[in-house]
Parts: C-alpha cells; sequence; structure tokens
C-alpha cells in the first residue's frame, strides 16, 4: 500500500463530528453540515447523566434518520467498565450491530476486544491517553482511528501524522489509521478527561458519566485555627475555557487531523446547529484555499451567542491556558421559552402559540426547536395576536398569556416550542 508523502499535505476527506444528546440536536447536526454524529445511549457512556440522554430504544430511529441523510452514526461506550457492566456492554455492541451503527468508541480494552469479535469499527476514545506513534501501532491491530490524548499540542500531533504516513501505519480495516481530535467545545483540567474528583467528594465517578463538575464551582476556603475564610474569586482556577479552533483550522488540518471532533452532548440544540454550521464553514473553507483572518473572524459573532466558558486555543499551540473568569455560561444571549406550538399551518407557514409565557415583540429573534424539526432560526416579522374579542389582529406585540400567531419559515411542527432569543 503506498500512502502520499504528509508535508504540508491535509488528509484527505477532512470529517466533521457533531454530538447529540437528544433528537434536536440529532436533526440540528444532520441540517447544518455534519458529516458523522456522536451520542450515548443512557448507560455506559461519559454522559449518562446528562439532561439531554438517548436510550436504547431511540437507537432504531436515530439511526435510520442518520443514514437516510447520508450521515454516520457513532455510538460512545467509552466509560470504565466493572466486572458487572461486561454483559450489558456486549449486549449495548450487539445492539449497535444490530442497528447498522458505523462505529463505536470505546475506552475499555474488554468493550474493544468484544467489538472486534462482533465485527464493529472501533474508534479509541481519548480517554486512553494515546500520546505517541508507538501507542497508535501497538493498537492498530485492534481499531479505525484514534482519539489522540487532548494534551497534545499540533507540532506533537504533526509527529505522529508523518510517522503513520511514512510506515504505512493503517488500521484494522486496512485503511489509512485515522487521527481525531476535539476541535471546540469543554476541556477540563483532569488528564484527557480522567478525573477522580466527583469520585472522591460524591462518590459518583467521572469516568462512568457522573462528573458533577466540581472543578467549575466557586469554593471557599477556611484558616482552621482562626475560622477566617477567603473567597476563591479572581478566577475559577480548575476551571479552563473551552476550545475553539477556528483561528487556526488550516494548520489544525495540515497536522494531521482526518476528523474534527465537536464536544457537546450535554449542550442545548441551538449549540450543535450554531458550532456545527461554523466549523461546517470553516473546513469547506480551507479546501477551497479561501480560509483567511476576515473569514475568521466572520464567524465568532454567532459563535458567541451559544453556550461557552469563555474560548482559548487548548493546548494546541503550546500556550498557556486561558480560565473561566466566572462561574458558568459567556454566551451573549439567551433563549426564552414563548410557548408550544399548538398548530402548525404548513401550507401558509404559519405557527399558533397558545397563552404565550413571555411578552414577544416585532423585530426579535426567535428559535423553534422540536424532536424531527431540530432548530429553526427567525425573526418575527408578521404577527397575528387574539383580543379579547377573540378575533386576531395585526400587531406590533404579545403579552403574557395571550395566544399568537406567527409566519415562520421551515417544516415546523405541532408541539415544537417556540423560544425568543434575548441579550444575557
Amino acid at each position: 500500500m503506498n500512502l502520499p508523502s504528509s508535508e504540508n499535505s491535509i488528509p484527505q476527506g477532512t470529517e466533521l463530528l457533531a454530538p447529540a444528546g437528544c433528537f434536536p440536536s440529532l436533526q440540528a447536526a444532520i441540517d447544518n453540515g455534519a458529516d458523522a454524529v456522536y451520542f450515548g445511549l443512557a448507560q455506559l457512556n461519559m454522559r449518562a447523566r446528562a439532561r439531554r440522554s438517548f436510550n436504547v430504544p431511540d437507537l432504531k430511529e436515530i439511526m435510520s434518520r442518520l443514514h437516510d441523510a447520508g450521515v454516520k452514526g457513532c455510538l460512545t461506550l467509552n466509560t470504565l467498565l466493572y466486572e458487572h457492566d461486561l454483559t450489558l456492554a456486549r449486549k449495548m455492541l450487539e445492539t449497535a450491530k444490530e442497528h447498522n451503527v458505523d462505529a463505536v468508541i470505546l475506552s475499555d480494552m474488554a468493550a474493544m476486544q468484544m467489538a472486534n469479535e462482533i465485527g464493529l469499527e472501533v474508534h479509541l476514545s481519548t480517554q486512553l491517553s494515546l500520546s505517541n506513534y508507538e501507542s497508535v501501532k501497538f493498537y492498530a491491530p485492534y481499531c479505525d482511528r484514534v482519539v489522540l490524548a487532548r494534551e497534545l499540542n499540533l507540532k506533537m500531533i504533526k509527529s505522529i501524522y508523518d510517522k503513520i504516513k511514512a510506515n504505512q501505519l493503517v488500521g484494522r480495516d486496512g485503511r489509512e489509521m485515522e487521527i481525531e481530535a476535539f476541535a471546540h467545545g469543554a476541556l477540563c483540567i483532569a488528564v484527557s478527561g480522567r478525573c477522580g474528583m466527583s469520585l472522591f467528594t460524591s462518590n459518583a465517578s467521572a469516568n462512568r458519566g457522573a462528573c458533577e463538575q466540581n472543578c467549575r464551582k466557586e469554593y471557599t476556603i477556611t484558616d482552621s485555627e482562626t475560622g477566617k475564610q477567603l473567597k476563591i474569586d479572581n478566577q475559577f482556577v480548575m476551571s479552563p475555557n473551552d476550545i475553539a479552533t477556528l483561528d487556526f483550522m488550516d494548520e489544525f488540518l495540515t497536522a494531521g487531523v482526518r476528523v474534527l471532533k465537536i464536544e457537546g452532548r450535554g449542550r442545548s440544540p441551538e449549540y450543535v446547529a450554531t458550532v456545527t454550521r461554523a466549523y461546517r464553514q470553516a473546513i469547506d473553507a480551507v479546501h477551497a484555499g479561501k480560509f483567511n483572518k476576515e473569514f475568521v473572524k466572520s464567524l465568532y459573532p454567532q459563535l458567541e451567542t451559544v453556550y461557552n466558558r469563555g474560548l482559548s486555543s487548548g493546548y494546541y499551540l503550546g500556550r498557556e491556558q486561558g480560565w473561566s473568569a466566572d462561574y458558568g455560561n459567556k454566551s451573549k444571549r439567551r433563549k426564552v421559552l414563548v410557548g408550544n406550538v399548538a398548530h402548525a399551518y404548513r401550507k401558509a407557514g404559519v405557527i399558533e402559540v397558545r397563552s404565550s409565557a413571555t411578552t414577544l415583540e416585532k423585530g426579535d429573534d426567535i428559535l423553534v426547536i422540536g424532536n424531527s424539526t431540530g432548530v429553526i432560526e427567525g425573526k418575527v416579522d408578521q404577527m397575528r395576536v387574539m383580543q379579547d374579542s377573540g378575533d386576531m389582529t395585526d400587531a406590533n406585540q404579545c403579552k403574557n398569556g395571550q395566544t399568537l400567531t406567527l409566519k415562520v419559515d421551515g417544516k415546523i411542527r405541532t408541539n415544537d416550542k417556540l423560544y425568543k432569543v434575548v441579550d444575557a
């Protein structure tokens, strides 16, 4: 097998891998340019306690939706496995095979061996902290892709990529070994996510999908002799900024990253839509030779509207890591629920919402989110509001408790949720 030289080349067929923890996020990933989506199923995944989490019976619909759209699906089963988990792990892997899951993301060697026996494509999780070529070579007979340790910088990744090319290293299926890396999203202080803080404080293991985000919180230290207390509030010293690689996407790809992974299975559908769209545009711009600083600058205003803890380059450029200056979300915009869609009149492009939960005005930005709809963004251009007489009249404002109708582009469905988007 002859593989081309890697000097200043970008791996062929760059793949954008988006997260999904619910059906609206899944559809948002599909609609905004993801080549593949990764997801977990209730137990045995690193987001097992996330508010947004699929269950095993959802797998059939997940894979049907993805494959109908020409998008691949990757099941994450990358937790630490105890002896009593092995029967369930095998059952979940067999179910993945039955429903034509394209690959499984694993970190436990028992799960890797089972997946190989069943005939599933294996991607090895960042939880393994693979940091050098010899480690990748060791695992190559058992997998087709490695998610490298997230502590590596671009120079280190490029060194591994060059050796893969020079030594013609292939994975289990005979294809060139693929490198995957996190391009955007949460970064924690633990080594490749392997943290024991929740286990120590609450007997809730982060390595079993039960992280309680202790490191993201504000703490008070107490002098045990005097009782004097100090609040650590100048910086959240255990809570790094989120990663963003848009600024150096060309360097990121040239380093040998074949798959760009967006973190965020527990985040909102509009986060998945916005971030996936931005990275789709960036990847396409690099391949088209249109990537430059002005183009990158144009992407950030949208990124800053969705959840983030501040953005930095992570470890990739070998710079000092950025830290969250305060707790939680730094996005510049928030969504506020207006209500559920009571009727969707598709031919007219009109939706009806009864008993608005908040004031809505002409000119407001809106989102419609639903299991099949995904995420649709828009603006209130035309609105009719029900008066006390029962008549619907044109209006510039709808107050709490009133019924309204709006014109919205896109296939909206009954029971979708309408939100207005406001400044934080």
